[in-house]
């Protein structure tokens, strides 16, 4: 039994070469491939890539064969000879004796003893097959095992260049043939037996048939008629005394103004409405015994009004500095920490107060997404936190225009009211699906695509 190269396992070399072919990057690199890395499976002395049609389409050692030399035109003859007595497409090993006796002669003259034709049959792009062939020459005789290791490498190379050798696309013409032909196996009899036929009735109906045209957009539950409470005066926020969705019960303190600033100026209001009573009050002694004071007590009237005036409204800033809930609710603001401290406006939002379960669902609906909604609409909220359940409600406005989101997108704002309330708390997020008119099913599919086409062709 022979023995293998010790040097190199031939069934790893295999792998690697199986791994090469595969990553040739085209025909050139992988036919420069198989003659001459095949000699890791055999120590060959030469070898030539073959083709019906094409002649010597690759040597070892060479970059480009020269079809005009005498070694390559004889080897195109000793190949041609070969694949034609190849009847079987199994391995040879050919002897003079198998040849013309023209090849036979010189032989000897251009290749050592012995030879090995391992056929390669391809398939062309028209669908016809191409024969072809690999033949290595050696000194010495080729052992039992090279042949089924040379058979398998023959069948890789044979694949990685049938996948470089794609057949093209069809052409219109050759598409419109192939119709064609489809259309006189099926055509035949009455027109409703026809098989195109059916399928364009088939298709029509299911063109035809009636779905209600649905989207989808982000939506969220939101407070149905919160009260918003605003900044009743210019200040500086000093305290809140609820925590975000804490139930609050009417007339409980929310949060408060810093009153250093109020409580100051009411004091200096409080001490100068003082000294001008105080005033008053000498004045109308000293006009009991003298008449000419009397004219004063006039003008310090006027001023002690004026005071009374300005303490009494420091008085009812102080107390609208401490705002209340207007109801019984739960108290929503995002962040109490980013308020404390921070100067406001009067007329300023500052936070919400909710009754609870008193919710509806808020949905953003894009303008490339924008049907026809009629008020009494079917939607749909599937909460990522509860996705097996869908709140559902009826929609009770849409907004006329898009506005600005904090994503930089134009949305429509559509509100829909709660059919039942399952105790769900407001802020859950979720994706709303939207109900509209009823339109067929080919409406339904074609109108994104023909929208997108008609803004890109602007017609």
């Amino acid at each position: 039994m022979d023995h293998l190269p010790e040097q190199e396992n031939p069934l790893l070399t295999l792998i690697d070469l199986a791994h090469r072919a595969r990553a040739a990057g085209g025909a050139a690199e992988l036919a420069f491939l198989l003659v001459n890395d095949s000699k890791r499976l055999f120590g060959y002395r030469q070898s030539a890539l073959w083709f019906e049609g094409q002649g010597v389409h690759t040597l070892s050692g060479v970059l480009q064969a020269d079809h005009d030399a005498p070694y390559v035109q004889w080897l195109e003859q000793l190949c041609a000879a070969l694949c034609a007595a190849d009847s079987d497409g199994s391995i040879m090993l050919p002897s003079p004796e198998q040849l013309p006796p023209a090849l036979a002669a010189e032989w000897s003259e251009w290749l050592p003893e012995y030879l090995l034709w391992l056929p390669l049959t391809l398939k062309r792009p028209d669908g016809r097959e191409s024969h072809g062939g690999l033949l290595l020459a050696a000194d010495q005789p080729f052992p039992d095992y090279v042949t089924p290791l040379l058979k398998e490498w023959g069948e890789v190379w044979r694949h990685a260049w049938q996948a470089l050798h794609k057949p093209p696309p069809l052409s219109l013409k050759q598409l419109r043939h192939k119709l064609q032909q489809w259309y006189r196996r099926h055509a035949g009899g009455p027109w409703w037996q026809q098989r195109p036929w059916q399928i364009a009735l088939a298709l029509c109906v299911v063109l035809l048939f009636p779905v209600q045209l649905t989207v989808t957009a982000p939506g969220e539950l939101v407070a149905a008629n919160p009260d918003v409470l605003r900044a009743p005066l210019d200040g500086v926020i000093g305290q809140f005394h609820v925590s975000p969705n804490q139930a609050v019960k009417k007339g409980q303190l929310l949060f408060s103004f810093d009153e250093a600033p109020l409580l100051s100026r009411l004091e200096v209001a409080q001490q100068t409405l003082a000294t001008a009573e105080t005033e008053y009050r000498q004045l109308a002694q000293m006009a009991l015994s003298d008449p000419k004071y009397k004219t004063q007590l006039a003008a310090l009237i006027g001023k002690i009004s004026e005071k009374q005036t300005e303490a009494a409204y420091l008085q009812s800033q102080l107390e609208r500095s401490r705002v209340t809930a207007p109801q019984n609710g739960i108290a929503i603001i995002d962040d109490p920490s980013e308020w404390i401290g921070r100067p406001v406006q009067t007329g300023e939002r500052v936070m919400k107060v909710a009754r609870e379960h008193d919710v509806e669902i808020e949905a953003w609906l894009p303008v490339g997404d924008a049907i026809a909604l009629e008020p009494g609409s079917t939607v749909k909220l599937y909460l990522a936190a509860d996705p097996f359940s869908a709140a559902q409600g009826r929609i009770r406005y849409q907004s006329h225009d898009a506005v600005s989101r904090p994503d930089g997108s134009f949305a429509y704002r559509v509100r829909a009211s709660l059919e039942k309330s399952d105790g769900h708390r407001i802020g859950l997020k979720g994706t709303t699906k939207l109900y509209g008119a009823w339109v067929t099913f080919g409406y339904w599919v074609f109108r994104r695509p023909v929208a997108s086409i008609r803004q890109y062709l602007a017609v």
